[in-house]
């Protein structure tokens, strides 16, 4: 009966094994399809709000929902984000599965309908949807035809050229010119395109700015296109330049700025500089302020020639001739005697008569 189980057991183990090891690949790919929106109403007035719903995406990626005007699904949001109520937008980000819901309110974007709302990956590799949307009660009017000045096409990688000067250290706005090479695929010219460049940092959307190349692109040739790119002042961290031509997003292209370390030592300096001269002009105030002749002490060390000494008294007035000698007083001293006295004082006593005149 052992044998008989263990001879199982050793069948069984391998085949337990494989399944392990192949249940990963038999799973669905969470994500690997095609972005799809879906909306929980396709028409809503200005104050309502809708339900937006997609799958298809890749997991745990931040996205922003937007209404925008002026675009279809087919041809995308012809203006751009300027198209859209961006301040009415909302942000959601994908489970594991790379599904999503959000509710949405409504907003009347700037531009006329025809309307979609216009869900965009904001992190990651740029992936977009639309759906048509109907705002009620907003302007309608037909979208411009579609120019048959030709297509251009991204032909080479975007990069950027320049440096950051000394400038830049101190905080002025870092300057890039972003280089990349398109193509007329259409068959017409393309004369003065207009391009949009957009800067984003961290997760924000984009910041485009409209940036126009002249020159003509004929049918078949290339060009080299150099558009600028700038920042705002004392900007740092990763940043993300992307191009966009046509209402796609034809490029991106990482910009990694440096921080202005010239500002946080000029903020050191004046923090060490102001304090020192203040108090240098204090102290230049106290000492001209302060009264004459004043005992002024710093710390125990007492200045020279500050600390007041007591007067001395006046010599007493003396007449004629005196004598320097110290064992003299005025009442002996010989210059004082009457009758030109040389001898040494003796006291004056009358005349005592002497035994020889008795």
């Amino acid at each position: 009966m052992k044998g008989r189980i263990s001879a199982l057991v050793a069948v069984l183990a391998p085949v337990a094994v494989l399944a392990l090891v192949l249940a990963p690949l038999a799973a669905p790919a969470w994500g690997a399809g095609k972005p799809a929106v879906e909306l929980s109403a396709s028409q809503a007035g200005s104050g309502g709000s809708i339900t937006v719903s997609g799958s298809g995406w890749r997991a745990k990626t931040l996205l922003m929902i937007l209404i925008c005007g002026q675009a279809t699904p087919s041809r995308g949001v012809i203006g751009g984000t300027n198209s859209c109520a961006n301040a009415d937008g909302r942000a959601v980000t994908t489970d594991a599965r790379g599904h999503f819901s959000r509710k949405l309110p409504v907003a009347e974007p700037p531009a006329p309908c025809p309307c979609v709302v216009h869900v965009a990956a904001v992190t990651g590799a740029g992936a977009t949807a639309d759906e048509a949307f109907q705002v009620a009660g907003h302007a309608v009017r037909p979208l411009p035809g579609e120019s048959a000045a030709g297509r251009l096409s991204v032909l080479t990688d975007t990069r950027l050229d320049g440096s950051s000067g000394l400038l830049t250290w101190f905080g002025a706005p870092p300057q890039r010119t972003l280089v990349f090479t398109v193509g007329n695929v259409g068959s017409s010219p393309v004369r003065e395109p207009v391009f949009l460049v957009g800067t984003s940092h961290g997760v924000f959307a984009p910041q485009w700015d409209e940036r126009q190349w002249h020159g003509t692109v004929a049918p078949g040739r290339k060009a080299e296109i150099r558009l600028p790119v700038e920042l705002t002042a004392g900007a740092h961290g990763d940043y993300t330049v992307s191009l966009e031509y046509g209402g796609k997003v034809l490029a991106e292209q990482p910009w990694g700025v440096g921080r202005p370390w010239g500002v946080t030592v000029f903020w050191v300096l004046v923090c060490l500089v102001v304090p020192t001269a203040a108090f240098r002009v204090g102290m230049a105030v106290v000492d001209r302020v302060r009264p004459r002749g004043a005992v002024v002490r710093h710390r125990g060390l007492r200045l020279p020639g500050v600390a007041l000494r007591p007067p001395k008294p006046p010599a007493p007035a003396r007449t004629g001739t005196t004598s320097a000698l110290p064992w003299f007083t005025p009442d002996t001293d010989p210059g004082t005697a009457a009758s030109g006295r040389l001898s040494a004082p003796h006291e004056d006593s009358p005349a005592t008569p002497t035994k020889g005149n008795t």
